[in-house]
């Protein structure tokens, strides 16, 4: 079943536990993602990225994700991650994603809440809920640059963001980063606290992978509701290809794709659990 996010993540809010929301590249990382959430009876929420859809377009995306979404009795939305710019949140609208993010963290507060307030607004009408971003996850995915800088939440300027663009969800900076850590990643539970307490809505972790499993299931118990995985996904998906072709007779996509699909599979899987949404589609 397609559907929006809105549902999943209210439901996650007061349950105390979070939807996964996955990144994915190709089909046969769609095929694993959907497949792990069905087996555990989780909701479940996949992803592509602006530099994703070079790669393939908007369309090409969702319909695998639709097909495949039909297949099953399970929730599953079809998310646009860091939206670049309002005409990507409008091209991804029509298209029929049902959960659009605008990410102006890049820009100044008041360009990055007109910016959100705009998309949210074009959405509400079509029932598709949006996600907004304050603070700068660091590190660098694909073409995305998470900035320098200060980059944290600060709660009273969450509070007024959320106030001002009505926007559905939010993604919050609390010491994350995207790609692969250098380092231990140390995360502002305080933090946390303080944003969790002015604002009401949804929260959003992102640059989720590699962060310790016991972090992310504190941060879940602290009010976050939507949890991003993207490099894992691809770490996993690229491992299984390798294993497969170090036999330089493997010609056929399918035996090196069904290995990569089985690590994708296993990685979901335990992300789901960590997540706490088994079973609670």
């Amino acid at each position: 079943m397609l559907v929006t996010s809105k549902k999943m993540i209210l439901n996650a809010q007061k349950g105390g536990y979070a939807v996964g929301a996955f990144n994915i590249e190709n089909m046969e990382m769609a095929m694993a993602a959907i497949q792990a959430a069905n087996d555990l009876h989780s909701p479940i929420i996949l992803q592509t990225t602006p530099g994703t859809l070079k790669y393939a377009d908007l369309s090409v995306y969702l319909a695998n994700v639709k097909a495949l979404a039909e297949q099953v009795e399970i929730p599953v939305a079809m998310h646009l991650d860091h939206g670049s710019s309002f005409e990507l949140a409008m091209q991804a609208l029509r298209t029929g994603y049902t959960s659009i993010m605008i990410d102006g963290s890049h820009e100044p507060f008041e360009q990055n809440a007109e910016v959100s307030r705009r998309v949210a607004d074009a959405c509400r009408p079509n029932n598709v809920p949006v996600e907004a971003e304050l603070g700068k996850v660091g590190g660098k995915e694909d073409d995305l640059d998470g900035g320098s800088g200060n980059p944290y939440t600060v709660p009273s300027e969450a509070k007024e963001f959320v106030e001002r663009t009505q926007v559905d969800y939010l993604a919050i900076a609390i010491g994350t980063s995207h790609g692969i850590y250098k380092g231990e990643p140390k995360l502002d539970f305080d933090r946390l606290a303080e944003i969790r307490q002015v604002v009401d809505i949804p929260l959003v972790l992102h640059g989720t992978s590699g962060v310790p499993d016991e972090q992310v299931r504190k941060a879940i118990a602290g009010g976050i509701c939507k949890v991003n995985y993207a490099t894992d996904l691809r770490i996993a998906y690229t491992k299984g290809v390798r294993e497969t072709i170090k036999d330089e007779m493997v010609i056929d996509p399918k035996k090196y794709g069904t290995l990569g699909m089985k690590e994708v599979y296993d990685l979901v899987s335990e992300k789901i659990k960590v997540c706490g949404s088994d079973g609670k589609a």
